[in-house]
């Protein structure tokens, strides 16, 4: 259920924007994609965890946040990212 380092690692290299790069926001979306996506299929198995549906709100809140920031920031990199992660169908 928990992402692993090796994957958190992979998504920072995927998505960061230079060398030491951790806390920008598009890295930032894209770690809590990963773990909004993980925790919905433990949702669907798990229906009765509200314990757990409550840290997926509360992931999903931060993410919007997070997009709106860097849509008032800077709309092309929103686009790129939006594209990229798979949201806004």
């Amino acid at each position: 259920m928990a992402l692993t380092q090796e994957r958190k690692n992979e998504i920072i290299s995927t998505y960061k924007t230079h060398a030491n790069d951790t806390g920008s926001p598009e890295v930032q979306i894209a770690v809590l994609t990963e773990n909004i996506n993980s925790l919905n299929g433990h949702l669907r198995t798990h229906k009765k965890d509200h314990h757990s549906r409550r840290g997926l709100l509360k992931m999903v809140g931060k993410r919007r946040n997070l997009l709106n920031y860097l849509r008032n920031k800077d709309i092309t990199r929103y686009r790129e990212l939006i594209n990229k992660l798979g949201l806004r169908r």
